[in-house]
C-alpha cells in the first residue's frame, strides 16, 4: 500500500462498541441510518449478527437499491449489525458463545494452547439486544417497534431461532440463513417444541441454504482433498433438509408464523451470505403497498 493512500469507509455510517448491562466485554455496532427525516412511524430495522462480515453485504445491497424502490421494491431503512472490536471478519471464541444456543457446554481449543470454545450464551445476546441495543438506536433515531427484522447465517441463523422461539415479539421478520439445526443432536428442536407463542400480529421466519449444503457438493470441491470427508460432513449436517423440514412444520397462520424456504442456487455455505444478507434486505426494507401495509407473502 503505498503510504499516499488514504483508509476507505463506508460513506454515512459509524461504529461504537456497547456493553451489555452486566459490563461484560463490549460489542462493536456498526450503524447506518439514511439520511433526512425519518417516516412518521419510523425507520425499518435491519439488525445481523456477524456484524465485522455481514454489514458490509447490507450496506451495499440497500444504497445501491433503495434509491430505485419502483425497480427493487425495497425503501431505506436502518442497519445495525452487531460485531466485535477486531479488525477480522469473525470473532470464532465470542460468535460460539454468543450464537450457539444452552445448554452451556465446552469443547476442544480451536489450536494448541488456547482456550476452550464455550457455547450457552444465546439469552445473553436477546438480552443485549432488547435492553441495550434497541434504547440505543431508539436514543439516536425513530424506529418503528412494527418492522424489525433479524438476520443471521450459519450459528447466527441458529441464534435467530432461538430468539424466534424465546421472545417472538422482539421481531417481526426472521431471517434464518444456513442454520446449524444439527448442532448437539438439533437441540434445537427442544426450543421449537416449547416455543412461546406469537402474541400479536403473525412473524414471519424466513429459511434459506445454499444449493451446495444438501447432498452433493459443489462441482470445484469434488477436486479438493477433502471432498470425502466433506461430503460425510453433509450427511449430518443435512442443512438443507432440515431447514426445509423446518419451514414446512412451522407455517401455520393459526400460531401466527408464517414461512418462507429459500434454495440459493450455486452457492456453498459461505458463498451464500451475500445473496442471503441481500434477501434479508429486500424483506426488512421491502417497500410499502399504496395501503401503506408490507406483506408477508412476498
Amino acid at each position: 500500500m503505498n503510504m499516499t493512500d488514504q483508509a476507505y469507509a463506508l460513506p454515512g455510517t459509524v461504529h461504537f462498541d456497547l456493553e451489555p448491562t452486566d459490563g461484560g466485554d463490549p460489542y462493536r455496532i456498526f450503524l447506518f441510518i439514511p439520511k433526512g427525516e425519518p417516516p412518521v412511524g419510523g425507520w425499518p430495522l435491519l439488525v445481523t449478527t456477524d456484524g465485522n462480515a455481514t454489514f458490509p453485504f447490507a450496506f451495499a445491497s440497500l444504497v445501491t437499491q433503495a434509491p430505485y424502490p419502483t425497480g427493487t421494491n425495497v425503501d431505506w431503512g436502518v442497519v445495525a449489525a452487531i460485531g466485535y472490536p477486531c479488525e477480522e471478519p469473525y470473532d470464532a471464541l465470542r460468535r460460539a458463545w454468543d450464537l450457539g444456543p444452552p445448554p452451556v457446554k465446552s469443547y476442544p481449543p480451536y489450536f494448541e494452547g488456547g482456550p476452550p470454545v464455550r457455547i450457552g450464551g444465546t439469552g445473553q445476546l436477546v438480552d443485549f439486544i432488547e435492553h441495550r441495543l434497541f434504547p440505543r438506536l431508539d436514543a439516536v433515531t425513530r424506529i418503528d417497534a412494527t418492522r424489525r427484522s433479524l438476520f443471521g447465517h450459519s450459528f447466527g441463523g441458529l441464534f435467530t431461532l432461538y430468539a424466534l422461539f424465546e421472545r417472538p415479539s422482539l421481531f417481526t421478520n426472521w431471517i434464518a440463513a444456513s442454520p446449524t439445526i444439527y448442532w448437539e443432536e438439533s437441540e434445537i428442536l427442544n426450543n421449537e417444541a416449547a416455543r412461546q407463542p406469537v402474541i400479536g400480529p403473525p412473524v414471519l421466519l424466513h429459511l434459506s441454504a445454499g444449493e451446495y449444503e444438501g447432498d452433493e457438493l459443489a462441482p470445484f470441491q469434488y477436486r479438493n482433498g477433502d471432498a470425502a470427508s466433506r461430503a460425510e460432513k453433509r450427511k449430518v449436517e443435512r442443512t438443507v433438509t432440515l431447514a426445509r423440514e423446518m419451514a414446512d412444520r412451522l407455517h401455520d397462520p393459526a400460531t401466527g408464523i408464517q414461512t418462507q424456504f429459500e434454495l440459493f442456487a450455486g452457492q456453498t455455505h459461505m458463498s451464500v451470505l451475500g445473496p442471503a444478507v441481500n434477501r434479508a434486505v429486500g424483506i426488512a426494507f421491502e417497500s410499502a403497498r399504496a395501503d401503506g401495509h408490507q406483506s408477508l407473502t412476498r
